[in-house]
């Protein structure tokens, strides 16, 4: 019997360009509407650093950077940490800060990996509700994140970018105890 050689893991900071490559590819294919010619002005090396220092010296304990793979490849990557909204508690709440897995591997189990992964790890550090904020039009991920046992709480929010567009998000809420 031929058996796949999936998992997730936390990530290394040999990790970082393939991570820094993948959110670059995501936000080309999630974002280029808002951002535009912003996002060529993004260097691999500079998201590459930023990475490395993510997962090497995270701002809080309780940050940690996944990544899905398979075999020794990086097929997606999350970032899970303490919720710094207005209304959170930063004991109790956890949130996803990023999720992405590459389209070409989506459908193929890696996302379902990676975000019960984020569960057990938001878990782990004794969070006892996890948030997740999603682009109110990307109805494929909230789908998956409903399929998953999310829900919309209520909350939503526009963050502005530096080329005068808005970026609508809806917040997704789940149970982790």
């Amino acid at each position: 019997m031929v058996t796949a050689d999936v998992s997730v893991r936390l990530a290394w900071a040999d990790d970082a360009p393939a991570i820094a490559a993948l959110q670059l590819a995501a936000w080309r294919e999630s974002y280029a509407d808002v951002l535009g010619a912003q996002l060529d002005d993004l260097a691999p090396a500079d998201l590459t650093e930023r990475w490395q220092a993510t997962v090497t010296s995270p701002r809080d304990a309780r940050q940690r950077v996944l990544v899905a793979l398979e075999r020794a490849t990086v097929r997606g990557f999350a970032i899970v940490h303490p919720c710094f909204d207005d209304d959170a508690d930063q004991i109790q709440d956890g949130e996803i800060g990023e999720f992405v897995v590459t389209l070409e591997h989506r459908g193929q189990g890696h996302g379902s990996r990676l975000l019960q992964a984020c569960a057990d790890t938001l878990r782990a550090d004794r969070f006892s509700r996890a948030v997740w904020w999603l682009r109110s039009t990307d109805d494929a991920t909230r789908e998956f994140a409903t399929s998953a046992g999310w829900a919309p709480d209520g909350a939503h929010r526009e963050l502005a970018t530096a080329t005068g567009a808005t970026v609508k998000q809806v917040r997704l809420h789940t149970r982790l105890v």
